[in-house]
């Protein structure tokens, strides 16, 4: 049995009864809207964020969940999906997931519109139910993605990112939706327990590894869904890239700015940088960095009772950093 299909086993009933919300929860009178969401949800990924709502809610509520939880697991995709959208009208990507973007089949003026739709369906999702709780969390999710996003855009500017602010943009970019997940989860049956807050800081944790592995496969010799050396290409400041910064001499850093800044579309060059980051130790920095963020995960998970849900969520957080792709 595939990992993520182990990882699903538990909450196979809710995951297939939110699909079925989920789709309800999109629905509109106007039937180009219709036709481009009926669109996205037959493209879906692994589904993660439900995962981890739904994984969170049964392990702390003794494997029960009620429409609130189905509710918060349908607004965190519901606006996640919208960022997405806009995502990729702002990057000008032709595909997300191997499949055609909503911006390259119906153009950018509808792809940012029906964002804007799916954000206005999750807030009302929310205030029709008086989930005020369950959007806050998500709206702070929101806000902090924003910031991560933009955060980086400045500092990529310059390439003078210290490992704190990269952890700070990381935290913000990436982890802080996983945190969503595992908070609003948490909040969905357990509202102002102390709960919401340890599981929100566990899932940012999960987050700080994912991002991690993520940086990892830029140098990775496999073929992946992204092709070596694109955060090079793309001048991203990626951990083992500021570690290597941080560790040579002002010659070599010199020549490595030279390298990202000036040729980083050449392939010979972008090789060159690639092994010059292995053999300052880059990778092995940041690979001892994701465990301890993985270890930090599971230390917070041994204070919970067993139970196959909790099972789950751990073989979710060894799941983030084992995965291939």
């Amino acid at each position: 049995m595939k990992i993520v299909e182990q990882i699903k086993e538990p909450i196979g009933y809710e995951m297939e009864l939110f699909e079925q919300k989920f789709r309800l929860s999109m629905s509109s009178k106007v039937a180009l809207l219709n036709r481009i969401t009926h669109y996205i949800v037959n493209r879906k990924g692994k589904q993660m964020r439900p995962m981890f709502v739904f994984l969170t809610a049964k392990m702390l509520n003794n494997g029960e969940v009620g429409d609130r939880t189905y509710r918060g697991a349908s607004v965190i995709e519901l606006i996640h999906t919208a960022t997405l959208v806009h995502d990729d009208v702002v990057d000008d990507s032709n595909r997300r997931r191997g499949f055609f973007s909503i911006n390259a089949l119906w153009k950018n003026k509808i792809a940012v519109l029906i964002g804007d739709f799916l954000l206005s369906k999750g807030l009302l999702l929310s205030i029709d139910n008086n989930d005020f709780d369950l959007l806050k969390i998500i709206s702070v999710a929101v806000r902090e993605m924003s910031e991560g996003e933009l955060l980086q855009i400045e500092k990529a500017r310059k390439l003078d990112i210290t490992e704190e602010v990269y952890y700070e943009i990381i935290r913000q970019k990436t982890a802080t939706l996983i945190a969503a997940c595992c908070s609003l989860g948490a909040a969905s049956v357990k509202p102002e327990s102390t709960d919401v807050e340890t599981m929100r800081k566990f899932g940012e944790l999960i987050g700080m590894a994912f991002q991690i592995k993520d940086d990892l496969f830029d140098y990775g010799e496999e073929k992946i869904g992204k092709p070596t050396g694109i955060d090079i290409k793309e001048q991203k400041m990626t951990l083992p890239l500021i570690y290597a910064l941080n560790n040579c001499d002002k010659r070599e850093k010199k020549w490595l700015i030279n390298s990202i800044k000036n040729h980083n579309k050449d392939k010979k060059r972008v090789k060159e940088v690639i092994a010059f980051v292995k053999e300052k130790g880059g990778l092995d920095y940041a690979i001892t960095k994701m465990k301890t963020f993985q270890k930090e995960a599971l230390e917070i998970l041994k204070n919970y009772p067993e139970s196959e849900y909790k099972s789950s969520l751990e073989l979710m957080v060894n799941y983030v950093i084992d995965r291939k792709k």
